[in-house]
């Protein structure tokens, strides 16, 4: 059954990317890279949105490699190809802001490098006291660039059903059906936002 799963959702993805992956893509500083996690929540989230992709980062590349900033607990930077490896098939969707210059982008990915030890957002709370992943890209580029990136939506308004209960257990028993957030699957929708490709993994 579980592999009957994994068979499905690879299909879904193939259809939400369209073109077979490629095992390069040049990535910039400031690209936004989307993939399947393998997290406990991860395929409540893919229900809720909509969208195969359940996890979202910003790229840094440096002199001494590429790094992806994410959320995941704490907020921190992880080199590329361990990033992309631990997504579901290894693919990575790979997404750059449309005309935003280099200086920008590196206020962008510098928004993001300052929040990093943060712990990660359980509550899925608008506070900069701790992260979820989709929220920190979000507050990048508006603290960065001053790009709303991303439509908000209200809990309530979300396909919720795999993550009632969780949801539940972190707000004492309620579901904020109010409280308001932005998805790696409305990020992945902003037109601000270029599609570069799906890259794999090698040997994937």
């Amino acid at each position: 059954m579980l592999r009957i799963h994994v068979l499905v959702l690879l299909g879904v993805l193939g259809l939400a990317v369209g073109n077979r992956p490629q095992h390069e893509i040049p990535l910039k500083t400031g690209d936004v890279v989307f993939q399947t996690s393998r997290s406990a929540q991860s395929r409540a989230i893919q229900e809720a949105t909509a969208s195969p992709w359940s996890h979202v980062a910003i790229v840094e590349v440096t002199s001494k490699g590429t790094w992806v900033i994410e959320a995941v607990g704490p907020v921190k930077r992880t080199p590329w190809r361990t990033w992309q490896r631990r997504g579901v098939g290894g693919r990575t969707l790979v997404m750059r802001p449309r005309g935003v210059g280099e200086s920008t982008l590196e206020h962008i990915v510098a928004a993001a490098r300052s929040e990093l030890g943060k712990p990660y957002d359980l509550r899925f709370e608008w506070g900069d006291d701790a992260y979820y992943c989709s929220e920190l890209v979000a507050k990048a580029f508006e603290r960065g660039a001053g790009i709303t990136l991303g439509r908000r939506q209200r809990l309530g308004d979300l396909r919720i059903g795999r993550l009632r209960h969780e949801i539940e257990a972190r707000w004492g028993g309620q579901i904020p059906k109010d409280l308001v957030l932005v998805t790696p699957a409305a990020i992945a929708a902003d037109p601000r936002l270029e599609r570069v490709g799906v890259v794999a993994a090698n040997g994937e």
